[in-house]
């Protein structure tokens, strides 16, 4: 019977002795796991899942406190944020016996934003028959639909000036917006990414570019010559090159484009900061205030912790620099390429591409070659140095120059003018706002980037992979977004090659701020999950881990699946590392995903993977303990005594930074970096030692750190121990910043 299995669960628990909460918490975690996979032949749905786990007759028995576990919490927000199976019943029944668990199920289900679905007016209905817990909780919603609607509402009207542009003209109106509003604030040594709004318009502008692409006329994306022609000469040259003959500047659209802008920074400063918030943001609760609401701080220090590892990311990109730095002075064939056309921007460009290449060797795995999505095989660091490469070229060639003109003319539109006019003057120098070409002259421009001691000239085919890994092809994006594709989608950050019929587009105001490191580990980790390199990735990542723990003497095992003749447990499952050194025995559960922006995504990561993880460990560390009482082989691989029971930690090691050093079943997680630093001893580099962020502008990139300098900073002046180590890692002593 499909309504059995988690009542069989929930029974195998009791049978072993467990109180009830603890059986309720077995099944709910199995439902959560997505388990059962099948019944017999047959594949079960999400649908099938719900179904069974719903008509579980313990549910119905469970006391209020059995209800107050995370897990079956989640379980109850995951009903929620389906509309396929109804169970209202349910909701009647934890409204009564615990109304807390069901506000909060239905915060964490996102209904906020979702309540049109059914499952909020299961929620609705509970301010009839539980008026004193309910009714307030509903006004709180009500008030978030309409601040939402109107928000909404305001977006698509302000929508509409625009919706003759194709995507192209809504690129022009895009950049002349970025050159008039944010680059100024950029050149005068000011970081976009230090301004606090920055993001918030590049997330915006792609949001309202999505909006284009669902909306236009496919023909409007098989551009050729003539149509590009038109769209600038109508929309981009009669600001950068006025004349008296010719139309003017279209500024009732750009006036209109920047209203839409402000309009779709709001939408989503609401959605992020209040909505989301509102859903996911444990550390803060909404009070009703009539018909306004008040955010009021319930936890500061997980809010603390929340901007802690923000900064630890941060920090991470300068250790990386750091890394580049040093591999790319010890190598004179990679030296012997750097350009000597503006030598200091090609070789940060260097050092950043060999410290992104480090990192996705390290700690995702990444080989020498992955395939793109058209098939070809690329060479990850080639791909890397060609991204870096075109960053440092924009910056040198387009950012600069505007600079200087921008100060000799003092307005946004004569600098473009003058740059664009620049480039004109000379063969085959596009200096426009927007760049473009077609595949092959592309092709023939990233070659000599691809040259190597045996291709001394470069290969065209590197050039091509190269250019497949970073390109987006937003004919077949808009198709996606016109089927309503869920899907993750390129955001255009991570492929800032824009394809649109034959030609490929460029933003050289976005490619020489973006992060590039980000971009290639989230095309890979994001868009790439499913690649069938991934699994191959994830195996090397717990080799390599293991074999920085057998440099320092731990004896190591990787993969390690206990004999079911040894342990009670047959479904522990495979332990990723199994580290010993003296006494002391590690128990590691890896986890590899990718770099997230939002609290949603946070959230999400810490109730899917992180708590799955912890369960794991839950399952296997006891495992672990029954198999060395039983196990001569296991302690002997491990150099183990015999008579006495090795101390033994285990912990959560996770490519991702979010929830840094918070508990999951008792278990802490790590990041898998701090890990690699505390075993390397090289935390220096996280402290900037030489300087090299303390300048605050992209443009400056002079400045470079001396990587000859000894290490005068060392987490074990008494030497390397086990204990020590597990002590450093625990108390986050990484991150001190002693510089």
């Amino acid at each position: 019977m499909i309504g059995a299995y988690y009542d069989t669960v929930f029974a195998a628990a009791q049978d072993q002795g467990l109180p009830v909460e603890t059986a309720a918490d077995h099944a709910a975690s199995a439902f959560l796991d997505g388990k059962p996979a099948r019944q017999g032949k047959r594949k079960w749905s999400g649908a099938d899942r719900h179904a069974a786990f719903w008509a579980s007759g313990f549910l119905r028995n469970l006391p209020a406190r059995a209800w107050q576990q995370e897990s079956l919490g989640l379980a109850l927000a995951r009903y929620l944020t389906q509309d396929r199976f109804a169970c209202p019943d349910i909701v009647s029944h934890v409204a009564t016996l615990a109304p807390e668990v069901l506000q909060q199920a239905a915060r964490h289900a996102g209904l906020v934003l979702r309540q049109d679905s059914p499952r909020w007016r299961e929620i609705e209905a509970q301010a009839d028959r539980e008026p004193e817990a309910f009714i307030d909780f509903v006004q709180i919603f009500r008030i978030f639909r309409h601040a939402h609607q109107v928000r909404v509402e305001e977006v698509e009207r302000l929508r509409q000036p625009l919706a003759a542009l194709t995507p192209l003209d809504l690129l022009v109106y895009a950049s002349l917006h970025v050159f008039e509003r944010l680059m100024p604030d950029l050149l005068k040594r000011r970081s976009v990414r230090d301004e606090p709004d920055a993001q918030a318009v590049w997330d915006a502008i792609e949001d309202m570019l999505a909006w284009k692409l669902a909306t236009c006329e496919a023909a409007s994306l098989l551009l050729n010559d003539p149509g590009i022609a038109a769209s600038l000469r109508q929309h981009l040259t009669p600001f950068l090159f006025p004349s008296g003959e010719a139309p003017g500047p279209r500024h009732d659209l750009r006036e209109a484009f920047a209203a839409l802008l402000d309009a779709q920074i709001e939408l989503n400063a609401f959605i992020a900061q209040s909505a989301d918030a509102f859903s996911y943001d444990d550390g803060i609760r909404f009070v009703r205030q009539g018909e306004r609401l008040e955010i009021v701080e319930v936890d500061a220090t997980a809010r603390a912790a929340w901007h802690r590892d923000r900064d630890k990311l941060i920090r991470l990109q300068q250790y990386w620099l750091y890394r580049g730095m040093e591999a790319l002075m010890t190598s004179p064939a990679l030296l012997a390429l750097v350009s000597p056309a503006h030598p200091e921007a090609n070789l940060q460009a260097f050092a950043k591409a060999m410290g992104t290449w480090l990192r996705l060797q390290e700690v995702y795995g990444v080989a020498e070659q992955v395939r793109t999505e058209t098939g070809s095989s690329v060479d990850v660091f080639r791909a890397l140095l060609a991204t870096e490469l075109m960053t440092a070229f924009y910056i040198e060639d387009f950012l600069r120059p505007y600079h200087h003109h921008l100060q000799q003319f003092g307005h946004p539109w004569l600098a473009l003018g003058r740059l664009a006019f620049g480039g004109l003057l000379q063969p085959e120098q596009n200096r426009f706002p927007i760049t473009w070409s077609d595949r092959a002259a592309k092709i023939a421009r990233i070659t000599p980037w691809t040259v190597t001691p045996d291709h001394p000239q470069g290969q065209a085919r590197a050039a091509e992979a190269i250019l497949d890994f970073w390109t987006s092809d937003w004919n077949a994006l808009a198709e996606r977004l016109r089927e309503g594709d869920v899907a993750p989608r390129p955001r255009w950050q991570e492929r800032p090659v824009l394809k649109m019929g034959r030609h490929l587009f460029q933003l050289p105001w976005m490619m020489a701020v973006q992060n590039n490191a980000t971009a290639a580990v989230n095309n890979l980790r994001r868009l790439g999950a499913a690649r069938g390199e991934a699994r191959d990735e994830t195996r090397r990542i717990e080799t390599q881990l293991g074999a920085l723990f057998e440099q320092r003497g731990f004896r190591v095992l990787v993969g390690h699946e206990l004999p079911a003749a040894v342990c009670d447990d047959a479904n522990a499952g495979e332990i990723d590392l199994l580290c010993a050194l003296e006494g002391h025995l590690l128990i590691l559960e890896l986890k590899s995903t990718y770099q997230r922006r939002s609290v949603k995504d946070a959230w999400m990561h810490r109730t899917s993977t992180l708590r799955k993880a912890g369960w794991q460990l839950h399952r296997k560390v006891p495992a672990v303990r029954q198999a060395l009482r039983h196990d001569a082989a296991l302690r002997q691989a491990l150099a183990l005594p015999p008579e006495a029971a090795p101390e033994i930690t285990a912990w959560i090691v996770d490519t991702s930074i979010e929830w840094d050093h918070q508990s999951f079943r008792g278990f802490l997680k790590v990041s898998l970096e701090e890990v690699q630093i505390a075993l390397r001893d090289d935390r220096r580099w996280l402290n900037d030692p030489e300087g090299l962020f303390r300048a605050t502008s992209v443009r400056d990139t002079a400045a470079r750190p001396d990587t000859g300098s000894e290490p005068t900073d060392t987490l074990y002046p008494d030497g390397f121990s086990a204990r020590q180590f597990v002590a450093i890692v625990e108390s986050a002593e990484i991150w001190t910043d002693t510089a």
